[in-house]
């Protein structure tokens, strides 16, 4: 059961071109956002559909891959975790934000 602890996997697509970061340890960094989207029917019969958005991190291979095969409107799948970081904006006020660090990803559609 460890296997199911902090697991996420999504299928959505691409709301924006990647951001690639490659930083000074020579690490790279894939930064995207994910939608996802459910329809359902409101009580007047009408189909409703929701979008949620998801922020989605990537590094070393996984981020080479999104770096040269992954656009903008691209319907992927992801599997990964929820993590969440704290930081100090410039002006000194405390920020969150929670993320979904992919660790796999698959390339979907046309």
């Amino acid at each position: 059961m460890n296997t199911l602890r902090n697991k996420v996997q999504l299928i959505g697509n691409l709301g924006q071109d990647p951001e690639i970061i490659n930083l000074e340890s020579g690490k790279k960094l894939a930064r995207f956002t994910l939608a996802t989207n459910e329809s359902y029917k409101n009580t007047n019969g009408e189909k409703i559909t929701d979008t949620q958005w998801h922020q989605i991190v990537a590094w070393g291979k996984t981020a080479d891959i999104i770096e040269k095969y992954v656009v903008k409107g691209k319907e992927v799948a992801i599997d990964g975790k929820l993590t969440t970081r704290t930081w100090q904006d410039k002006d000194g006020m405390k920020r969150y934000t929670t993320e979904v660090v992919c660790n796999e990803l698959l390339m979907l559609g046309k």
